[in-house]
């Protein structure tokens, strides 16, 4: 790990930290010699991390969709570590391309409930601790598919246009010193984008994978302060 002064050492909280982007940002902010707050639907993987990465980290089984669930999370992690520097909603689900009439409501719904409610939930139980301090960088995963569109995945893309106004609106609410920032992480090759790609025929350039992803992501993120609030960012 790298050694750096405790005034730079930081608080991260990251949702979806299970696999992907989430676990790639979660190893490298660590590395950095940062604290990172994390948590995932899965079980196994939040026990993994558990052992990879020791105290001060935390890492919690939590459904971002269940806002019962997320307050009592915050709750104890406000207690524990204090409000985060960086907050990054990162936890979202694709659904499987299909023509938007043909997808079943339930998938319809689990997708909204996760990418745009689960976002909800977490900054109602985080972000009123960074407002009272008047600190702090909040940062919403968006999409290409957030600021333009693909057939095949409807939903996703609303879920990812509703995240780009919802932050920017965000932004015009916190107080001075603080952001909200939409953020286009690229075309990456996790595995939930290369199995939709498969569907589709196909993504030219996606050969980015996470890791090598947050080597550039992670020193982005960290330089990230008030001068960025509402701007719809992506990492090159």
């Amino acid at each position: 790990m790298t050694s750096i002064s405790a005034s730079s050492r930081r608080n991260i909280l990251i949702t979806g930290v299970s696999r992907g982007l989430g676990r790639a940002m979660t190893d490298g902010f660590i590395k950095l010699g940062h604290t990172v707050i994390g948590c995932g639907r899965s079980a196994q993987a939040m026990a993994d991390l558990k052992t990879s990465h020791g105290a001060p980290h935390r890492f919690d089984v939590v459904d971002v969709a269940d806002d019962m669930q997320v307050a009592d999370w915050a709750r104890e992690l406000l207690q524990t570590h204090g409000a985060p520097d960086l907050l990054i909603n990162c936890a979202a689900l694709m659904n499987t391309p299909a023509p938007l009439w043909t997808i079943a409501a339930s998938e319809f719904d689990a997708l909204i409930d996760t990418n745009i409610k689960g976002v909800a939930n977490v900054i109602r139980h985080v972000v009123p601790a960074m407002v009272a301090a008047q600190s702090g960088v909040i940062v919403n995963f968006s999409s290409g598919w957030g600021r333009g569109t693909c057939a095949g995945v409807a939903p996703y893309c609303a879920s990812k246009w509703a995240i780009e106004g919802v932050t920017r609106a965000l932004a015009k609410e916190l107080p001075k010193g603080m952001a909200a920032i939409p953020l286009d992480p690229g075309t990456i090759a996790t595995d939930m984008l290369i199995r939709v790609s498969a569907v589709l025929g196909g993504s030219p350039g996606m050969d980015l994978s996470p890791e090598d992803w947050a080597t550039k992501a992670v020193p982005f993120l960290l330089a990230l302060s008030a001068r960025d609030n509402g701007r719809p960012l992506s990492v090159d």
